[in-house]
């Protein structure tokens, strides 16, 4: 039981990271950036507030497939662990296939 516990904190703090970026994001003026030492510029991007919340949802909806795994592994440790497999995994290239969408549905 110790270790399903340690396992949900672990999930359930990358979730609030990821969360939380995804919050952060809804509420930022400029344009939110995806790619680690790029910047997306404001005249890059038709409409800002609708680009950011839809990174912001991305995001969000990421964070919280941790949350589910850290419930998950509460009733048992294995299915946990395959969701954050899973989330982690697929759930990365998943996230760069969904903001390239966004990316080219905003850009000017």
């Amino acid at each position: 039981m110790g270790e399903s516990i340690l396992f949900t904190i672990i999930a359930w703090a990358c979730g609030a990271i990821f969360i939380g970026l995804g919050i952060y994001s809804i509420r930022k003026k400029t344009p939110m950036h995806f790619w680690a030492g790029t910047t997306v510029k404001s005249n890059e991007i038709t409409n800002i507030r609708a680009y950011n919340k839809a990174n912001g949802i991305m995001w969000i909806t990421y964070g919280s497939t941790f949350v589910l795994a850290g419930v998950f592994s509460l009733l048992n440790i294995a299915i946990g662990t395959m969701i954050l497999m899973i989330a982690g995994i697929a759930g990365s290239l998943l996230l760069a296939l969904v903001y390239n969408r966004i990316y080219n549905k905003y850009k000017a």
